[in-house]
């Protein structure tokens, strides 16, 4: 009975913590859907790898911010369709195409987990031709 009863809670332990990681990364597909950087910017870990069809490189939190809301201003975000989601080792990602005025983008994000806590730390922008 007490084997069954730790099993049980183990069990709903984990299936919450998944919950938690999965509205991590929904918070990231609705910001990439409204094309709101700000809000985006709040799952950045410290330093975000951000790949644009004409540069890349690793930003800290406030640059990327700035990378990123200049990359939707001047592209004029329209949506976000989510392609796939998954597990990967060590965290999450998903790809999807991102919609703007300007043609869509290939966008692929990948998150990790950091001190129990969900974080973004890439994120690519290809343009589809």
């Amino acid at each position: 009975m007490k084997t069954l009863s730790i099993t049980l809670v183990t069990g709903l332990i984990l299936l919450l913590s998944s919950f938690v990681t999965q509205n991590n990364m929904d918070g990231v597909i609705n910001a990439l859907r409204s094309g709101n950087s700000s809000e985006l910017s709040k799952y950045f870990d410290d330093n975000v790898d951000i790949t644009l069809p004409d540069k890349s490189d690793s930003y800290s939190r406030a640059q990327a911010q700035l990378i990123v809301k200049d990359f939707f201003g001047n592209n004029g975000v329209r949506g976000f369709e989510l392609r796939h989601k998954g597990d990967s080792p060590g965290g999450h990602y998903c790809s999807g195409t991102l919609q703007t005025s300007a043609g869509n983008f290939r966008t692929n994000v990948f998150m990790k987990s950091k001190n129990g806590k969900e974080v973004l730390k890439e994120i690519r922008f290809q343009a589809i031709e």
